[in-house]
């Protein structure tokens, strides 16, 4: 499974179209916060996933993830690609959970750990 930005993009672009679309998931979220004293902050990142990656002999799949956070006189990006589906009980729906750590910008990354939102919440 991809585990760095340029794997996640290499991901996205193999994936071959079927003329079926599959879903996708959004995400919003804070990093964890990094540096210290007067220096000390986090970032907000938020998006929407890569259409579905199956896992090769499961019923299983994960997204990938490609962005940037906001802008507090620097940036920095995220690629990561999700956990497996979780299944929300009692429905259809599911959750995947991301975890990493940002690029290095400005002398220092942030880590990440959160879920993304349901699949279709209105459907």
């Amino acid at each position: 499974m991809p585990n760095s930005i340029n794997d996640v993009s290499q991901s996205k672009q193999q994936l071959k179209c079927t003329g079926t679309q599959t879903h996708v998931h959004e995400f919003e979220q804070s990093t964890k916060l990094a540096e210290e004293g007067d220096d000390r902050h986090n970032h907000r990142v938020a998006g929407v996933t890569s259409e579905v990656i199956p896992i090769p002999g499961t019923n299983n799949h994960v997204h990938a993830i490609l962005s940037n956070t906001d802008f507090l006189d620097h940036h920095h990006e995220i690629g990561v690609t999700t956990g497996p589906n979780i299944p929300i009980p009692g429905t259809n729906k599911h959750v995947h959970v991301v975890s990493g750590a940002t690029t290095i910008d400005d002398g220092h990354n942030h880590n990440f750990l959160f879920t993304t939102q349901i699949d279709s919440p209105l459907v």
